[in-house]
């Protein structure tokens, strides 16, 4: 039976996604408009089809694929922390992947930057924009590759501090301390450089403005790589929720296994941070609303959750442009206060009384 509704919640999902698609590549800078209709008519006005072609083929259907992968390796991400650390709280970014990759992005940006001129949400040097989502190659290339290897160095950092993956609160522990040490050296080095702030505020605030297919096909690349090993790796998060001896008698050798997840986590987390900024919990809802629906084991849970976090960024990334158009909205801002609504919801829902318990 279990089985059965995951399939259909997955099914489901897809389906959402896949409307949702259609609906993202209609909504632009002047809200919701119908490119549909130029598309299956080429030859009833040619301009019009060629406009409409290179809007949804160039700018917006990559940004909603794109949103579609961010959110699938967050909900991933997400599933794999809270089964790991025997958490429903725990995020994808509980390493430290979110610290160090703005630390590694703000460090970029100075250096990059030079210290010139303000220029809506960019730094100038030498007459170029310097912007976390900039539309040059080398800049981006150098943004995203310095955002991925903070992001993958304070989970070793955190991996260090710990002494390996035996003990999972001195894993969580370790992960809490880095996220707010990088954190706080992030700051610092805003400080020092305040030229560097505004253009740093887009990628804290996450943005998928300026995904483009490069970009998209990497996040699918590695959503794939991350949704094998995490199913392949589904037995020993359903080992590790009965405890850690009841793991250990089912014969688990737990300590690279856990190194494996911890890598998976990493990756998916790298990734999307990476190309889309810092984008709050959709890491941490997918799951629990995958839970809400079925009950199912750690390797289906991956993979629905995945599902549910590609839907729910791709939802709320069409959202954010649709509310304030022809301004957008930053989608991380929407996911943290629906995120945090709906985590209000469920904690009311569990006390209808209001009091503490």
């Amino acid at each position: 039976m279990n089985l059965r509704r995951a399939s259909f919640l997955a099914w489901a999902l897809l389906g959402i996604s896949l409307a949702l698609v259609l609906l993202g590549v209609c909504v632009g800078s002047t809200g919701l408009e119908n490119l549909v209709t130029p598309l299956l008519n080429p030859l009833q006005d040619p301009d019009a089809y060629a406009m409409a072609r290179q809007i949804v083929w160039e700018i917006r259907l990559p940004r909603t694929l794109g949103a579609w992968a961010a959110g699938a390796l967050l909900g991933l991400a997400g599933a794999v922390a809270q089964g790991l650390f025997r958490n429903p709280l725990a995020d994808p970014y509980l390493l430290g992947s979110a610290s160090g990759a703005s630390l590694g992005v703000a460090l970029a940006l100075v250096a990059m930057g030079g210290g010139g001129g303000m220029l809506g949400g960019s730094m100038m040097n030498g007459g170029e924009v310097v912007s976390v989502f900039s539309s040059s190659v080398l800049v981006r290339l150098g943004l995203t590759g310095a955002a991925f290897a903070g992001a993958v160095l304070a989970v070793l950092l955190t991996l260090a501090l710990s002494r390996g993956v035996q003990h999972t609160l001195r894993l969580l522990l370790a992960g809490v301390v880095v996220g707010v040490v990088l954190g706080a050296m992030t700051h610092m080095v805003l400080l020092f450089s305040p030229d560097s702030l505004q253009a740093m505020q887009a990628f804290m605030l996450g943005s998928t403005s300026f995904v483009g297919w490069t970009a998209c096909l990497l996040m699918v690349a590695v959503w794939g790589v991350c949704v094998v090993a995490g199913g392949l790796l589904g037995r020993v998060l359903d080992g590790l929720s009965l405890g850690e001896s009841t793991a250990h008698s089912l014969g688990l050798p737990l300590a690279p296994l856990r190194i494996a997840l911890v890598a998976v986590l990493a990756l998916a987390t790298g990734t999307a941070v990476a190309q889309t900024g810092l984008i709050a919990f959709v890491g941490l809802a997918a799951p629990h609303l995958v839970r809400s629906v079925i009950q199912c084991t750690h390797g289906r849970l991956i993979w629905v959750s995945s599902l549910m976090g590609g839907a729910l960024l791709m939802g709320a990334d069409t959202l954010a442009r649709w509310l304030i158009a022809p301004q957008e909205l930053p989608v991380g801002v929407l996911t943290a206060v629906l995120g945090g609504g709906y985590l209000l919801w469920l904690m009311h829902r569990g006390n209808p009384s209001g009091k503490g318990a």
